[in-house]
């Protein structure tokens, strides 16, 4: 049974996340966050414990040592059968990417009637976002979904790094016809780097979409047809005399959110195909919009040559060179926070029983953190728990043009001229989190109080 003093470490996590729901410190180029809040996190918000691990962006924290060393790319086929077990939670994640491949926010649900899952949005929600535990430097990604629709309903599929290089699909839920492609380098904005591609009934038929990343060339293909490519001799900028192109360590990230939530700006809005109606038929008959996950294939590439190296776990940035490519370097070092509250900048040095008994801790809490209801499809009501347990992946260890950005893109400069559209992704981005936050936090105090 678990300890009446781990039932209090989790309680007070839950409880931080409420609160972090509500007060938030925001980071930028402009806004380093304090030393007590050292880790700048992927929304743009200041925290530790995950906000220092997937995400932590090195050039807006406190110090860039406040964010962990970034696991390094493992070849790994994921098929998403009852894996919601399988998955750790965010926020009680300590970065040990050994007992998973993949981190949860929201709600992911078993699909039984198609051997998937679900990435779902109930009512007034952020959403759900699925994030790969271990990085890509240049490589392959296949994934095979279904989106979700309606106005509003943004799905997306991203490599997304710490400095905000950026490569993405993109689905509107009011165009099932077409998906959108788009690249960013360190968070800039700039609009003419988006491009449709074909995708026909894409919420009801499975399509693969594949990024295939090199040091040199960037393709998209929907199945198994390329329909796009972007060399980067394309990408220099002969003012800053540097190729503003994707080439920094980057996670693979699944999502479903509110584009089209009437909070969000309305550049957003209006990008995401409008307001999006949480009254809908998908809110009536299932509880939620979803968009459905079938598998995700990663193979790895070598790293570039010249890479500094003096080991083979992580990925590190020099936090010199402009954090380009030629400013990161791989090396042997711990990935995992000691404590829910510690930065990189703690000491985390694992002891036998901490680190034991921390990685029961978190799978325990996880499993047992996020408990949802529903089925797509007519399909019959699934119950599902999500965490994290053993690692079950086949895997070895050698991974129309848009007036708003991403959802996931944040304190970016812009490079066009409209100028309303970083605020609103912005804005959209920490609502969700907000919303995921909160419901997260509420759900795992509940829990708790059961235990006591």
């Amino acid at each position: 049974m678990r300890s009446f003093a781990k039932v209090l470490a989790l309680a007070a996590v839950a409880l931080k996340v409420v609160s972090a729901a509500d007060e938030t410190t925001t980071c930028s180029e402009d806004s380093h966050c304090p030393e007590d809040n050292p880790c700048c996190n992927q929304y743009g918000t200041c925290g530790t414990g995950s906000y220092c691990l997937g995400g932590c962006n090195p050039k807006f924290s406190y110090k860039k040592e406040a964010c962990m060393p970034l696991p390094v790319c493992r070849d790994t086929i994921t098929i998403f059968d009852n894996y919601t077990s399988k998955m750790a939670n965010l926020y009680t994640y300590l970065g040990d990417a050994s007992k998973a491949n993949w981190t949860y926010e929201g709600y992911p649900i078993d699909y039984e009637d198609e051997n998937a899952l679900i990435m779902a949005m109930p009512k007034n929600s952020g959403g759900t976002v699925l994030s790969s535990t271990h990085y890509m430097w240049y490589g392959n990604i296949k994934t095979r979904m279904k989106a979700s629709h309606g106005a509003g309903v943004v799905s997306a599929m991203i490599l997304f790094s710490s400095v905000q290089d950026e490569i993405d699909y993109e689905w509107v839920g009011a165009d099932l016809e077409k998906v959108q492609t788009n690249w960013y380098w360190q968070g800039a904005l700039n609009y003419t780097n988006s491009k449709n591609l074909t995708a026909t009934n894409n919420d009801e038929d499975y399509h693969i979409y594949e990024i295939d990343w090199k040091e040199d060339v960037i393709t998209w293909s929907v199945d198994g047809e390329v329909g796009r490519t972007l060399f980067k001799n394309e990408t220099y900028n002969s003012t800053s005399k540097q190729y503003e192109y994707p080439q920094t360590p980057s996670r693979v990230q699944l999502s479903l959110w509110p584009g089209g939530n009437a909070t969000n700006e309305q550049g957003t809005i209006n990008w995401a195909g409008g307001e999006i109606d949480w009254d809908s038929d998908d809110i009536k008959d299932y509880g939620y919009y979803y968009a459905v996950l079938e598998s995700v294939n990663i193979t790895c590439y070598d790293p570039p040559s010249g890479t500094t190296k003096n080991g083979s776990e992580v990925y590190q940035y020099s936090g010199e060179d402009n954090w380009l490519q030629k400013g990161v370097f791989i090396t042997d070092g711990n990935t995992i926070l000691k404590d829910y509250d510690n930065s990189g900048l703690d000491d985390n040095t694992p002891d036998e029983s901490s680190s034991s008994s921390s990685s029961s801790s978190t799978s325990s809490s996880s499993k047992s953190s996020s408990t949802s209801t529903g089925s797509s499809s007519g399909s019959a009501s699934t119950t599902t728990t999500a965490g994290s347990n053993d690692d079950t992946d086949e895997s070895s260890s050698s991974s129309t043009s848009s007036s708003a950005a991403a959802g996931f893109v944040q304190n970016m400069s812009t490079t066009s001229s409209s100028g309303n559209s970083s605020s609103a992704t912005s804005t959209s981005a920490a609502g969700a989190e907000k919303n995921l936050s909160y419901g997260f936090g509420l759900s795992l105090i509940s829990l708790l109080l059961s235990l006591l």
